[in-house]
């Protein structure tokens, strides 16, 4: 039981987050060293509270650890732990209110407009079949007009969607519920999904907009990462640069600086603190700078006076 947890964490960040394979093993060999600090201890993952994860920091500073390597270590705890409460594997979050050294903190990948509707072209050319055509179009389109995290888009129940809805109802992070506007290509692509899918009689019953075979009855949040990644080759895009989260950036950025405010933003991202929407702002203060560097007619001309 306790492989699973890291192993659920590892592909859930992978999918979600983009999480490359050297991060990935280093989270595992933090959660493992953990594990086996709370198994002396008489503990779990499962049964672990904030005295042992604090006691396990402290065994960290004893050990002589790096500042980094003890930043790393408590952010994987508290990365893990944090998944577990939202996928219901805990009640609680034993490591919520730690605080570890300092890290400074680095902007989030995103995506230019025109790399965006390289994907989105892609999505509608790239599959063989139809069907999974204009399912690929619908989940590309949605993802980049709403800005859902991948699990809150993979798991949409079709109910949310029917009848052409201007704004959908998401279950969020802590089933927090949240409306999302959508834009008319969006709308376009849910009605001719719709129109397949409900043809199929392999998805009647189901509950979910797009329905797989699968456990969980839906698709897989690492099924559509692999997706992403081959729209990415397929438009001549980095695969490194291009996951669900960076398209997810990328709507939040755009609407930044078509003149979005923060708050607007952050309602419609789900983020419970204005902090965690804050970030964007760094990335308009790179893309100003960028333009001023050069589209300003001084800038311009001292280019060319060289």
């Amino acid at each position: 039981m306790t492989v699973n947890w890291i192993s659920n964490f590892l592909e859930a960040s992978a999918a979600e987050l983009g999480t490359t394979q050297n991060t990935q093993e280093a989270y595992g060999r933090d959660l493992k060293d953990f594990l086996k600090f709370a198994n002396s201890q008489g503990s779990s993952f499962k049964t672990a509270d904030r005295q042992v994860v604090e006691a396990y920091l402290i065994y960290c500073d004893v050990q002589g650890l790096a500042r980094s390597t003890k930043a790393r270590r408590l952010s994987s705890i508290k990365q893990m732990y944090r998944f577990a409460f939202e996928e219901g594997m805990r009640k609680d979050n034993p490591s919520v209110e730690l605080r570890g050294p300092s890290k400074p903190k680095s902007l989030p990948k995103t995506l230019s407009l025109d790399e965006v509707n390289r994907l989105l072209t892609a999505a509608r050319t790239m599959p063989k079949g139809k069907s999974q055509k204009k399912r690929l179009t619908c989940l590309m389109e949605l993802l980049y007009a709403t800005g859902m995290r991948v699990t809150e888009l993979v798991s949409l129940p079709v109910a949310s969607v029917r009848g052409q809805p201007k704004m959908i109802l998401v279950r969020g992070k802590g089933g927090k519920e949240r409306m999302i506007p959508t834009s008319r290509d969006s709308q376009a692509a849910i009605t001719e999904w719709l129109s397949w899918r409900d043809k199929d009689q392999a998805n009647k019953g189901s509950l979910f907009l797009f329905p797989s075979r699968g456990i969980k009855g839906h698709l897989t949040r690492v099924w559509f990462f692999q997706q992403i990644k081959n729209l990415a080759k397929t438009v001549d895009i980095s695969v490194d640069k291009v996951t669900p989260h960076t398209l997810r950036h990328a709507f939040a950025t755009h609407l930044l600086i078509g003149g979005a405010d923060l708050r607007s933003i952050q309602t419609l991202l789900g983020h419970k603190d204005i902090a965690t929407t804050e970030i964007y702002t760094h990335i308009l203060d790179e893309r100003l700078k960028e333009l001023v560097l050069t589209r300003h007619p001084l800038a311009q001309h001292r280019e060319t006076s060289k």
